[in-house]
């Protein structure tokens, strides 16, 4: 019973990816007004703390050890949520970072944190989004390179069992409404 319980919690765990700049941000924050738990993205902390302390592990300079930042930081959100009973939305999963950091080593980072680690079956992607894309500070990569990211993305998720839905280019309030309702059944 206790193994069956931990495996309910942990289909409460819903990510929330897909390209840079496509709208993750806002829309996580429309679900956190309406009263949900959200976990800020872990690449934009493991930047935000690097450049405070004046490290390396930032994506222009390191991306292997920035990449193995967001994994460590990844794994420590996801077992603080591991006993929920509410929805939690991730702005970014565990997986984000193996596939890119498969990507960039050829070693087999994501069989060994994407299986281990699982989330709700089903995993949201914002598109590519031109129109709203704009680099910042922490950001500091082009769209193009936000398209390659999520070329990862949308081979990776499937590659774990994952069902990907897209989430629709629209207003912040509908992106939320569609997530929602995805979740409760309605959507489908």
């Amino acid at each position: 019973m206790h193994i069956q319980q931990a495996q309910e919690n942990m289909n409460r765990l819903v990510v929330i990816s897909g390209c840079s700049g496509g709208g993750k941000s806002t829309l996580l924050a429309e679900l956190k007004r309406r009263g949900y738990t959200v976990v800020e993205e872990p690449g934009r902390r493991v930047v935000s703390e690097e450049l405070k302390r004046g490290g390396q592990a930032l994506p222009w300079i390191d991306m292997a050890a920035f990449l193995r930042n967001v994994i460590q930081l990844s794994i420590t959100d996801w077992t603080r949520a591991g006993t929920a009973n509410e929805w939690i939305f991730f702005d970014r999963g565990v997986v984000d970072a193996a596939a890119s950091l498969e990507h960039i080593t050829g070693k087999p980072y994501l069989k060994r944190y994407g299986i281990s680690l699982r989330y709700h079956h089903k995993v949201f992607l914002t598109p590519p989004w031109a129109e709203i894309y704009a680099e910042d500070p922490e950001r500091r990569h082009s769209f193009d390179a936000a398209l390659a990211e999520y070329g990862l993305l949308v081979t990776a998720y499937p590659a774990l069992d994952y069902d990907i839905l897209a989430i629709p280019k629209t207003n912040v309030a509908d992106r939320a409404t569609f997530v929602l309702d995805a979740l409760s059944g309605n959507g489908e």
